[in-house]
């Protein structure tokens, strides 16, 4: 009879720490996905903005045809983006296509100037600081949730209940090279 109390009371004591490991992945997956809304929110406001930014440029640079559709190209295959794979691809070539607008600034100082084209420049600064922040926090939180994963035995736990691992949202290496602007 005490050998039967012993293994319940062992029983109960596994159920309740697997169910707290649980707990703990379930929390962490969730906080994920908050900061990947964060982001989402943050990427929206950049995609709204864009239209504006590449109307104010094509009234002076309207010759730079290639860069103001590449532009569009970019941002229209990030709002098309199905998963945060996807999006985190499609990301990076938006800001590349971004940093193209700017360098083109640089050679026409009318454009450089221009009221309208300032102000959605500093726009575009705080929300790229805001996605910056955003990016932050998501990727500390995916970095968080997959050491649970691949540790044990939260790796175990977290393999029967199937959760993956999720990818972290990191620039290429292109998004961090000055662009190159050809005449």
């Amino acid at each position: 009879m005490e050998i039967l109390a012993v293994l319940l009371v062992l029983a109960l004591a596994l159920t309740i720490w697997a169910v707290a490991i649980y707990n703990r992945l379930v929390r962490l997956a969730m906080l994920a996905d908050n900061a990947w809304s964060d982001v989402d929110v943050q990427l929206k406001r950049r995609y709204d903005l864009v239209p504006n930014l590449v109307e104010t440029v094509k009234g002076y640079a309207a010759h730079e045809r290639n860069t103001l559709e590449a532009v569009i190209r970019a941002r229209n295959a990030a709002l098309a983006a199905q998963n945060p794979e996807q999006r985190i691809e499609a990301e990076n070539m938006l800001t590349d296509a971004l940093r193209q607008i700017f360098a083109l600034a640089e050679a026409y100082p009318d454009l450089k100037s221009n009221q309208n084209f300032l102000a959605l420049q500093q726009e575009l600064s705080v929300i790229e600081q805001d996605i910056a922040n955003a990016r932050r926090y998501y990727n500390a939180v995916v970095r968080d949730y997959n050491t649970r994963l691949a540790s044990i035995p939260d790796g175990l736990i977290a393999a029967l209940a199937g959760f993956r691992p999720r990818a972290f949202f990191i620039a290429e290496d292109e998004a961090r090279e000055a662009p190159q602007v050809r005449f």
